[in-house]
C-alpha cells in the first residue's frame, strides 16, 4: 500500500505534547526506518529534523548517502528515498507517553528493516519488536550491524555514531548494501531474508 503525501517532515501530522519537537522525517513509503533516541542525543533541536546538526547526524547521513538513501552526504533537510528517520522521544515529556508517537509512526511506515541507533533505541526495539531481548545485550556498540530477526521486521542495531571507531561506518554501509542486494521484504508476521 502506497501512501500519498508531499511532506517529508511529520507526514502524518502528529502533535507532540512538548516543544521543541523533532518529528519523523523522510520517505513515508520507506522500507528502512532509522530510529534514534532524541534530539539531545542525535541532533535536530534547531532544525526540527532527526539526525541533523550533530556528529551522529553527519556520520549517519554519510552512510545513508553512500547506500543510496540520501541525495547528499549531509543536509539539514535531506532528500531521502526508501528511508525514514524518527526518534524514540520526539519532544520533552514522559518517555512512556512519547513511545506512542514512535509506535504510530512504525505502524504507518510499516518498514521491513528497523535500524535502531544507540543504546536507548536498541533496547526499545529489542523489547518491543523481537523475542531476543533477554538473550542479547542492550548494547548498540556490541550489536553494531548484526541482524536480529524481529516480529515482522529485520532489526539491524547501529552503534552510537558519535563513538564510531575505524571500520564501524564501513561495516554499516556493507550491511545495508548486502540487505539491498537481497530480497529483504518481510512476509507479514515472518521475519526472513532471502538472498
Amino acid at each position: 500500500m502506497k501512501r500519498v503525501t508531499d511532506r517529508s517532515s511529520n507526514p502524518f501530522g502528529m502533535r507532540a505534547p512538548g516543544e521543541p519537537a523533532v518529528y519523523g522525517y523522510g520517505d513515508a513509503n520507506a522500507d528502512f526506518h532509522v530510529v534514534g533516541a532524541d534530539a539531545e542525543t542525535h541532533g535536530g533541536a534547531a532544525t526540527g529534523v532527526p539526525f541533523t546538526d550533530s556528529v551522529a547526524g553527519r556520520r549517519l547521513q554519510g552512510v545513508l548517502h553512500a547506500a543510496g538513501f540520501a541525495a547528499d552526504a549531509y543536509d539539514v533537510e535531506p532528500t531521502l528515498s526508501n528511508c525514514y528517520l524518527s526518534y524514540l522521544r520526539l519532544s520533552p515529556g514522559d518517555p512512556v507517553d512519547l513511545e506512542r508517537y514512535l509506535d504510530a509512526e512504525l505502524r504507518a511506515i510499516n518498514a521491513h528493516i528497523l535500524l535502531p541507533v544507540g543504546d536507548d533505541a536498541v533496547s526499545y526495539v529489542l523489547e518491543e519488536f523481537t523475542t531476543q531481548a533477554r538473550k542479547l545485550p542492550h548494547d548498540a556498540d556490541a550489536l553494531h550491524v548484526t541482524e536480529v530477526r524481529g516480529r515482522g521486521f529485520l532489526v539491524v542495531p547501529v552503534g552510537e555514531p558519535a563513538r564510531w571507531e575505524d571500520g564501524d561506518e564501513t561495516a554499516l554501509l556493507d550491511r545495508l548494501e548486502s540487505i539491498l542486494d537481497g530480497d529483504y521484504r518481510q512476509t507479514k508476521g515472518v521475519a526472513t531474508r532471502v538472498g
